[in-house]
């Protein structure tokens, strides 16, 4: 066996750099669409270009990881397609922030300067994510990476609109839109953020006309009411129903209204009468097409009143709001104002508040595309894990609406559009036409582009080359998994499937993750703003990648989890726990050694037995995607199984004398080494590689040829002729007995020098075979030597002894010359006094009616546990002053 060169301390940054700099130096990750072998392919979620490694990329980028290196494992031919979105919004402000730390706005350069500039920037920030991704371990192919707006994939998505609009499912029309003023675009509804904010609520008096009467309403926004082509009341509201048919005189508009009813109309709201803005209110858009009501815009796309507004134009939307109020109130018509909470539409990318405002627009209707897609998950083709975000996806799906798909901005895939300039003539089309075909006239080209998710929704197939039939598509599509966030699942998961679909033929993933959400530590969301966020890439600079990927992935066992320091600690110590174990059995192992498997001992067959049932456990684990649970099962094994006990069991035989023991338990060692690096690998690949590339059969194999990397080797599968309950239950015993032991030593306070002598007592004594055949390790971890076995207490010599129990065996400490009996007797009588003093106050309180029928359920119920609690402490006590005092525990 080769000198052992593992360092006395595990440093993951060197052993992180160097490993990920050997696998990318040789092309590891690189996948060819050679058909052979079963593929399994993963799309990564593209991270918007301008982004940077957050908790979110962290926690899944780690799952994407582990089945990619997982179904590596397992001999298919893995491929996790990486790269960037374009972010359309996202970027404009960023080079647009740029420009303005200049001096100057994006109409000074003109539009095609302005794209020039953009690009310039992708090409110095946007692969910084792709970088962190490989310090956080991932195996992408970094050869393949991909961008939304590559030439090629352009190409895809304009080919996609002009099928669509060719199908009839794209149109243009007037319609009430999401209006961001600050990013000057119109948004699609999902990428509306709903926040919760406090406003007033605007009570206003509306003259009947005809009558003395006055309909008051309640308003948020009482400068739309100059829009306003309607009062609605419910129709089952008898307060209102002489006014329905009636007229309304809108005030300072001046504009004669209908009075009408609607089902839509909440009695309970404000005062039950509702003013209609079909211009300026979605719900009032959707009453307004209901009984043909007009639509009048009084704000502008800049954010402030236009020529409709009348007196208020050229004012923004909070002042024309006072200044509105004060004619009012001046025109005795304003009666109060509330304080009122509601959730306000906000802008998703830059937070401003957003207005609803009529624009002409390119829509796509998704209800033909939806259809196949609703089908494709009620027949379970797509899945999703956890298995209630199918109901939560059908249910968006089948009230699914138009999808407003024009964005009025410079960066994106500008669409194929270009209007006749003397014949309003539409064409639509791949190639720029020179003219009108209608007229032969001249034709501009439409300034807006596609919403960002249009193009991000072709990600699994335009990626790897659609519409060209190439051995990539052939071979990769379907994927097999999209792991991804929840707040995507309508923008982007409904979108692909439907998409896929259509164009690809097929779907485009056979199984969706919605991986859980990390929220702060004191349970708000994330956020540079708010303060609450937490950088992956600091964690991996303090802890390393594997202690950073085996935290998040710990903690992460429901959905919505609070980020956990200690956990990332926890995976550090972890690392530290494998690396030291690791070097100490490849210090002592046997120069000789080979890795063979000798089950001579109890402890032998039971870890070998137990590889076994985690090995098989793990492969479950995966298919049902439990995560948490893969780490849970790995660290319970590794650290309280095979460092705690088979390895402080095996050293009295790895620095044993004889040379047959120290080569039987070297070749265990060796062998369980290499398993259990590879089932690590996955989760912590970088220590598990490093521990394995140390093993000397490893290196020699190598040498030989073989595996250069546990990366390329193949995942561990049970043996089945290591199966063995009997062996496991032996050591359960073995475990529970030595506990037990060494408890009783710490409680009796006895010096480590002292050696006890154990009887054992079982009536069956193959239950005892861990103990009886395993001396050495008894008296090595419990500094304990065997006296004998017996079958009942009767044949045990009279005595005091300590009493420990475990299935199928009772163990004996005798306590003869072992220990102060004065010394414990003041011991166990101080326990009695407390634990009497514990049962008085609780039996004086339960004693008490009035406590017990007045109190909180909770802490009666607390109270009785903390009763029974002591008195069973109390017998313990009475039951341990037997044993080791000889008498009876006095009263």
């Amino acid at each position: 066996m080769a000198e052992v060169t593992m360092a006395a301390r595990y440093s993951p940054h060197e052993v992180e750099q160097r490993i990920m700099k050997e696998w990318l130096d040789r092309s590891a990750f690189h996948a060819e669409a050679d058909g052979e072998r079963e593929s399994y392919c993963i799309v990564i979620p593209p991270p918007n270009v301008t982004g940077s490694l957050h908790m979110g990329h962290a926690l899944n980028g780690t799952l994407q990881d582990i089945l990619i290196r997982y179904h590596h494992m397992r001999g298919k031919n893995t491929f996790w397609l990486v790269g960037t979105d374009h972010a359309g919004i996202a970027t404009q402000n960023k080079v647009e922030a740029q420009l303005a730390e200049e001096g100057l706005r994006k109409k000074d350069l003109g539009r095609e300067a302005f794209e020039r500039r953009v690009w310039a920037w992708k090409e110095k920030y946007g692969s910084t994510i792709i970088h962190q991704l490989k310090k956080l371990g991932c195996a992408c192919d970094y050869e393949r990476e991909r961008f939304t707006m590559d030439q090629a994939y352009h190409d895809a998505v304009l080919r996609v609109f002009v099928a669509l609009y060719e199908k009839g499912d794209i149109y243009r029309d007037v319609y009430l839109v999401n209006w961001c003023v600050r990013c000057g675009s119109a948004l699609s509804d999902l990428e509306v953020e709903h926040l919760e904010r406090a406003d007033k609520l605007y009570y206003i008096k509306y003259p009947v006309l005809g009558t003395g009467d006055f309909l008051t309403v309640a308003t948020t926004r009482p400068e739309t009411m100059l829009g306003d082509t309607a009062v609605a009341v419910n129709p089952k509201d008898p307060r209102y129903s002489r006014y329905v048919g009636m007229k309304a005189l809108v005030p300072l508009a001046e504009r004669e209204v209908p009075i009408i009813a609607d089902e839509h109309v909440d009695p309970e709201f404000g005062t039950g009468a509702l003013k209609i803005t079909p211009g300026h209110d979605p719900n009032d858009w959707e009453i307004g097409r209901r009984h043909g009501l007009p639509a009048v815009s009084v704000i502008g796309f800049d954010g402030r009143m236009n020529e409709e507004a009348g007196d208020f134009a050229g004012m923004d939307v909070d002042a024309a709001r006072g200044a509105v109020v004060d004619r009012l109130a001046g025109r005795g018509l304003f009666v109060e104002a509330e304080d009122y909470i509601h959730a306000v539409g906000t802008c998703y990318r830059c937070g401003t508040v957003i207005q609803p405002l009529l624009s002409l627009q390119w829509f796509m209707d998704m209800k033909r595309l939806a259809a196949p897609a609703i089908e494709v998950v009620e027949q379970g083709k797509v899945r999703f894990f956890p298995e209630r975000w199918t109901d939560v996806y059908l249910e968006w799906m089948r009230g699914i609406r138009p999808w407003c798909l024009s964005r009025q901005l410079w960066w994106g895939h500008r669409l194929p559009v270009w209007y006749c300039e003397e014949c309003g003539h539409v064409i639509v089309t791949l190639e720029a036409p020179a003219v009108c075909p209608a007229c032969g006239g001249p034709v501009h080209r439409d300034e807006d582009v596609l919403d960002t998710w249009f193009s991000s929704a072709m990600w699994p197939f335009a990626t790897l080359g659609w519409p060209e039939r190439t051995p990539e598509l052939e071979v990769f599509y379907p994927t097999a998994v999209l792991s991804t966030a929840r707040d995507i699942l309508y923008l982007w998961v409904a979108r692909m499937i439907m998409m896929g679909l259509e164009f690809a033929g097929d779907i485009p993933f056979r199984h969706v993750i919605v991986h859980p959400t990390i929220l702060a530590a004191d349970g708000r969301r994330m956020s540079k703003s708010l303060g609450t966020g937490v950088d992956p890439l600091e964690l991996i600079e303090e802890y390393g990648a594997d202690a950073t990927r085996f935290g998040l992935v710990y903690m992460s066992s429901v959905q919505d989890v609070r980020f956990s320091p200690e956990r990332i600690e926890m995976g550090r110590n972890f690392a530290n726990k494998i690396w030291n174990a690791s070097r100490l059995v490849l210090q002592g192992a046997h120069p000789q050694a080979g890795a063979t498997v000798t089950l001579s001992t109890p402890a032998d067959r039971w870890i070998f037995s137990r590889l076994n049932q985690v090995t098989r456990e793990l492969a479950d684990l995966y298919e049902r995607y439990d995560f948490a649970e893969i780490a849970r099962v790995l660290y319970r094994f590794v650290w309280n199984e095979m460092c705690d006990w088979y390895l402080e069991v095996g050293k009295a035989r790895l620095y044993s004398e004889s040379q047959g023991e120290r080569l039987e338990v070297s070749g265990n060692l060796l062998v369980l080494l290499e398993r259990v690096m590879g089932l690590l690998h996955p989760l912590m690949p970088f220590v598990s590689e490093e521990v394995y590339r140390n093993l000397p059969h490893v290196r020699a194999r190598a040498e030989r040829g073989g595996a250069p990397s546990l990366f390329d080797s193949r995942f561990p599968e049970a043996d089945a002729a290591w199966d063995d309950p009997a062996a496991e239950r032996a050591m359960e015993v073995f475990a529970q007995v030595v506990s037990g032991l060494r408890s009783a030593r710490d409680e009796l306070a006895v010096p480590r020098e002292a050696e006890g002598r154990v009887w054992l007592v079982t009536s069956a004594p193959g239950a005892a075979a861990g103990l009886v055949e395993q001396p050495r390790p008894l008296r090595l971890l419990a500094g304990c030597t065997l006296a004998g076995v017996v079958a009942t207490d009767e044949e045990v010599p009279a005595g005091r002894y300590a009493t420990v129990e475990a299935p199928g065996v009772k163990a004996l400490l005798a306590l003869e010359g072992f220990i102060d009996v004065e010394k414990e007797r003041t011991r166990l009588l101080g326990r009695a006094e407390k634990a009497r003093g514990e049962i008085d106050r609780a039996r004086t309180k339960l004693d008490n009616p009035g406590f017990v029928s007045k109190a909180p359920a909770a802490v009666v119920a607390e109270m009785r546990a903390r009763l029974a609690q002591a008195e069973a402490t109390l017998r313990d006590v009475a039951r341990q002053y037997r044993e080791r005092v000889g008498e009876d525990l006095p009263r």
